[in-house]
Parts: structure tokens; sequence; C-alpha cells
């Protein structure tokens, strides 16, 4: 490579010839070749992210983080992990490698996403093993008086072993929903190929609805057009998706007398869109953008009484997505929450 060599009286450095600025330009991550502290050649990846005239600076005046500049200027080559370069918390892996005698070929590999997605993953077994400790103790709690106990009164008996049944289809209603979301995520790439009559499922989502504690104060106002599109999807999953819209609809929705739950459809274009909307209290404007989260709620203790798992829409959102559909979410405190799905119409 024509790089020169810093000497004693700092003579210019010659340019980088045509061949090093190729190899530089051809790395995938933001990339620089730093040679006597000034930076000789930075990739288009390395401009964007530390600004389109880094060449022939500082690399102090680049990039300016301590760590990774100690790192940079130091006389031997390797990797570490570093936050903070572009933006506040991203991740990046510093891979520094020498060659000649001033010279180092500097890589910046983006890890946010990683780092995020384990961050996720720690957070997912966090919320996981809370969810099911607080029945689980609940469970062998109860257990535990009544075999030790046997002289407990029959009502107070029934009542601890009705608490254990409860809390163990608690227990099991968490494992499915966790099974189902495990068994989407495997399909996520792999689109549904059968043809699916959306009338139909949607109809027997609202059936289903009614059978639900708490429905009986509500009335279901359904307005699907006689000639709705069918979609591309999978019938099971889709039915997960309005069943699980119209849970949530009724257990919030319906905690007064005459409310109304509104079920409509329509067709846009390529697309089928079906709304699902309730009266009920509403979601403040903080916690819409986190209800597709697993075990996120806004009212922890609302969702444990009325049976929730806190998984619902976290599945609605990833069989939505699987389907190359979109979720759409509104909601005002006080007045209600509307929830729309639109799926692509099978052709």
């Amino acid at each position: 490579m024509a790089l020169a060599d810093q000497s004693a009286s700092d003579a210019p450095m010659a340019e980088p010839d045509s061949v090093t600025r190729a190899l530089v330009e051809s790395i995938d991550e933001p990339a620089l070749i730093v040679e006597g502290g000034i930076v000789r050649v930075g990739n288009a990846r390395a401009r964007e992210l530390l600004g389109s005239r880094i060449e022939g600076r500082d690399v102090r005046l680049a990039i300016r983080h301590p760590q990774a500049l100690d790192h940079i200027q130091s006389a031997r080559d390797g990797e570490i992990e570093i936050t903070g370069i572009g933006e506040i918390g991203r991740s990046w892996r510093l891979v520094v490698r020498r060659f000649g005698d001033h010279a180092a070929l500097v890589r910046m590999i983006d890890r946010s996403a990683a780092v995020s997605a384990e961050k996720m993953r720690v957070d997912f077994v966090a919320n996981a093993s809370h969810e099911l400790r607080t029945p689980l103790s609940a469970v062998i709690g109860y257990a535990e008086t009544l075999a030790e106990d046997g002289d407990l009164p029959s009502d107070l008996r029934s009542r601890f072993g009705a608490t254990i049944r409860d809390e163990a289809r608690r227990m099991l209603r968490i494992i499915e929903d966790l099974m189902s979301l495990s068994r989407i995520e495997a399909d996520r790439f792999v689109a549904p190929d059968e043809t699916v009559p959306l009338a139909e499922i949607v109809e027997s989502a609202v059936a289903n609805a009614g059978l639900i504690r708490g429905a009986a104060g509500c009335e279901f106002i359904v307005d699907l057009p006689p000639e709705l599109p069918a979609v591309r999807g999978d019938s099971a999953q889709l039915a997960q998706v309005f069943d699980n819209l119209l849970s949530n609809a009724v257990r919030y929705g319906c905690d007064k007398p005459d409310t109304k739950i509104r079920v409509s459809a329509a067709r846009e274009k390529g697309w089928v869109a079906v709304t699902v909307a309730d009266r009920g209290p509403g979601i403040a404007r903080e916690h819409l953008r986190r209800v597709t989260e697993r075990f996120y709620r806004v009212d922890a203790a609302r969702s444990r009484e009325s049976g929730g798992t806190g998984l619902g829409l976290a599945i609605v959102k990833h069989i939505v997505e699987r389907h190359r559909g979109t979720l759409e979410i509104k909601s005002i405190v006080g007045e209600g929450t509307s929830v729309t799905v639109r799926l692509p119409a099978a052709s």
C-alpha cells in the first residue's frame, strides 16, 4: 500500500493509492486507515457515521471517544467492545489491525442489534420466570397447607383447592402462550399460503367472545361486507389474532352496563382491514407504543385478575408480521381503543 511512514521531520504523507481506497470502501462496516494519528482513508460508512470531512484530520477529532482512541493509538492489535460512537447507547466492536510502522486499519462493527437482542432475551427470561413464580408460589403455599393441616374446615379446604386450580390454569395459559409465540417466531420467514375466508374467522371469534366471562353485559355490533375478500394466511393463527383482540375488548371494554364492542371490516385496494373497537378506559400515550411487548401490562393487577397473561398483543403482532400485514392501535383515555389489522387480500 502506498502509505508513507511518518518521519522525524514530519514529511507530508503520500495520498493513498486507488487500490488502498477501493479495499477500504469494500468493507461493509465503517472502516478507517489511521496513520500517524491522522485519518488517511475513511470509507462511505465511516464518513456517514463520523462526518464527511474526516479524511486528513486528526483521529481525535473524528472519534471523540477516550477508550476507542486509547485502543487506536496503542501499539498493538486488538478488539474492544465500546458504546457511544455515533449516538448514545449504540454498541460497537472496535477492531484494530496494525501494518507498517505507523498505520492501522480500524473497523467498527455495529453490535447494537445483537446487544438489544441479548437484552430482550434476558428480560424475557426474567419476566417469564416472574410471571410463573407468582402463581407457582400460591400453588405451593396452599398445597402445603392442605397437606399438613388435616383439620381444615371443608369450606376453607374447598377455597384453597379452587385457588390451586385457578393458579395452575393461569400457569398453563402462560405456558401455552409462550409455546405459541415460539411456533410463530419459528415460521416468521415462511409466508402462509392457505386461502382463508376472513369473514368466517371473524364471525367465529365474535361467537367465542360472547362466552368469555364478563361478556354478558356487552353488545357486539358486527359490520362485515357481504363480499369481503379472502386473505392468504394461516387460519389457526388468524383465529388466534381475533380471539385475542376480542378477548382484550371484553376484558377492558365491558366493565359498564350496555357497553358496545364494534367489529368492522373493509376492503382497502389490495388489503382487507378488520377493526375491533371498544369503549373502555383507553390507553395513555406513554403506554401505547409498548403494549405489544411481551408481558407488558398497562394495568398489571387488573390484567391478572381477569386472566390476562400479558402476551396477547405480542402474539397478535408476530402473527400479523408473519402474514406481511400491519397492526394499528389507536386509543384515547376515557373514550376507548381501536385495533386495526390489515392483511393482503388473496389474489
